[in-house]
């Protein structure tokens, strides 16, 4: 058994691996960067390296510091968690060769499956069928405005390197094709490292289904529950249940085989999982994640069993502690897992919020749990991925799981950066989801989201100028919770709020103002519009990046730009104004 391991990320994952390990009688070293250096995770380990820097690219993807530190720490195990290098093969070859064990997958099969265009070659060895895609990384427009000519629009432009909903693109049109391929490499090599793209068919009104497997080193591998993750946007999950809903008889199973035939096609072991595209009936192999994956948990509280603790063992050397039939035989109830991100959902917009966390309170209760990698007094950076945390519910059934869910959600309470929540609230009280109608495109497509309203926490303020006020009164001896919306003149010493952001994708400014403000701090990664320049309203003026997630600000008012006042890789905070038009 291993002694003692370092988790090369950070956040709600290295938080989740320490307590496990803690539990295990196994040591806990964290690595952090400048901006990390009083994280939660570095808090909760038994001792701590600096990486240096602030941006992933600085640190959590230095991969000298993350070595130095296993060699400084004496580490004979290494976590990778997820994103960041959990599937990066030369990461993973470093590590063996220092003689520690890497707590994933064979390089091999990390080659295999982590690179999408191969994987799709292993998964039709298994038997699985394939979404018609490229079987070969693509490198110029051409080769996806043919592709999309011969198979038809829209097509998804994805990263090869990558998961997760990272570094994809969806294409309407030919003509769209350069700006998203160049956005989509962008966005890969920002969170990958790398920037390979391939091409494949986008399908009309998809399920997201996946399996959970786990393979050891004795050549046992065994599939533990499918999962639905349909409830998404930007092609990131939202929503994650456990075990996926409304399937026809025979097709999770059907599900199950054809995932663990795939992974043995590779050679892998430890946990990983096979995606498929779910639409009228058919499957359709996705991708495969050699990874842990975010939506874990909601597999474990169907199951009981700690997917952190079987991949430590089997990275150990263990045989798998259960056969298919035994791992069928624990599965009871309905899972669902909420992901809790740092975005401002106003509008259905989910702009990313960055800041400082000043209140959090999660639920409690029969069958509830929360992960989390933040406290009241952190701060989310734009510099990372989003995600504060996750809320993990089990029910008997998937009707007391849904209302378990928005009972827990309800009773949740973060302040000071906007979260998903009442996006997630929507999305669990609408018949649809109740009716598992939806699918990947849902979300964006039919839900009505239209008069959401966020608040950090402080006065929100709507499009008319009045500002959100909570007050408690009391009515004939009677305690009521109210909100009103007052002129904000009226609204007494609470500091003026910005008024959320309106337009696709995110513009800045205000109404009828020639002013566009970024919406939030970040990265600028492109400026599409120069002085002298006509606009229409609704163009695209800068791309913001914050988060790991781009971002088109664009034009509120037409007009002529007479002022940029930002270059590509400028830093800017929320409300600085990045471009003038008159």
């Amino acid at each position: 058994m291993l002694k003692k391991i370092l988790i090369a990320n950070r956040g709600e994952i290295a938080v989740r691996v320490i307590r496990t390990a803690r539990e295990m009688g196994i040591a806990t070293v964290a690595v952090y960067s400048e901006l990390d250096r009083n994280a939660l995770h570095v808090r909760l380990a038994d001792e701590a390296y600096a990486l240096g820097g602030q941006t992933a690219a600085e640190s959590y993807l230095n991969t000298e510091a993350i070595l130095d530190a296993i060699r400084k720490s004496g580490a004979d195990g290494v976590h990778p968690g997820y994103g960041f290098f959990s599937e990066n093969a030369d990461f993973a070859r470093a590590i063996t060769e220092m003689g520690v064990a890497f707590i994933g997958p064979p390089p091999e099969a990390i080659v295999e499956m982590g690179d999408k265009v191969s994987s799709r070659k292993a998964a039709l060895r298994g038997g699985a069928p394939i979404v018609p895609g490229t079987t070969e990384f693509v490198s110029t427009a051409k080769e996806i405005q043919d592709f999309g000519n011969e198979f038809g629009w829209p097509v998804a432009i994805k990263a090869a390197f990558g998961g997760g909903g990272r570094g994809m693109k969806v294409v309407q049109s030919a003509d769209q094709v350069q700006e998203a391929m160049d956005s989509a490499q962008r966005e890969s090599k920002a969170f990958f490292g790398r920037d390979e793209i391939y091409v494949e068919r986008y399908l009309t009104w998809p399920r997201h289904i996946e399996v959970q497997l786990v393979g050891d080193k004795h050549g046992n591998v065994v599939w533990v529950s499918t999962r639905d993750c349909s409830a998404q946007r930007r092609h990131q999950k939202l929503i994650e249940e456990a075990p996926a809903p409304g399937l026809p008889d025979g097709v999770e199973e059907a599900m199950g085989e054809a995932a663990v035939k795939a992974a043995k096609a590779v050679g892998y072991y430890n946990a990983g999982t096979v995606e498929f595209i779910f639409q009228d009936n058919d499957f359709f192999f996705l991708e495969m994640n050699t990874r842990l994956q975010v939506e874990h948990p909601v597999t474990e509280v169907i199951t009981g069993i700690d997917l952190v603790e079987w991949q430590i063992r089997v990275a150990s050397g263990e045989k798998l502690p259960m056969t298919q039939k035994e791992v069928a035989a624990r599965r009871n109830g309905h899972g669902i897992e909420v992901r809790i991100n740092a975005e401002n959902a106003t509008a259905g917009k989910f702009l990313p919020s960055p800041g400082t966390i000043t209140k959090l309170t999660t639920p409690d209760g029969f069958g509830t749990r929360f992960d989390g990698g933040y406290e009241a007094g952190d701060t989310v950076s734009q510099y990372y991925d989003n995600l504060v945390g996750k809320l993990i519910v089990w029910g008997k059934d998937r009707d007391t799981a849904i209302a378990r869910t928005i009972r827990a959600l309800d009773e949740m309470v973060i302040e000071g950066v906007h979260t998903t929540i009442p996006a997630d609230l929507a999305i669990l009280r609408h018949p649809d989801f109740s009716a598992v109608t939806h699918s990947t495109k849902w979300v964006e497509e039919t839900l009505d989201l239209s008069g959401l309203v966020s608040s950090a926490g402080g006065a929100a303020t709507n499009d008319e100028g009045l500002v959100e006020r909570a007050t408690t009164i009391e009515v004939n001896g009677k305690r009521f919770d109210v909100k009103m919306w007052v002129p904000e003149f009226a609204s007494g010493p609470v500091k003026k709020s910005n008024k959320p952001t309106r337009g696709s994708g995110g513009s800045g400014g205000a109404a009828n103002s020639g002013d566009v403000a970024a919406p939030m701090q970040g990265t600028i990664v492109k400026v599409t519009v120069e002085v002298g320049q006509e606009v229409a309203v609704g163009d695209s003026v800068v791309v913001l990046e914050a988060m790991k997630m781009e971002n088109q600000i664009t034009a509120e008012k037409a007009g002529k730009v007479t002022k940029v006042n930002v270059k590509v890789g400028d830093k800017v905070g929320s409300g600085d104004i990045l471009v003038v038009i008159e």
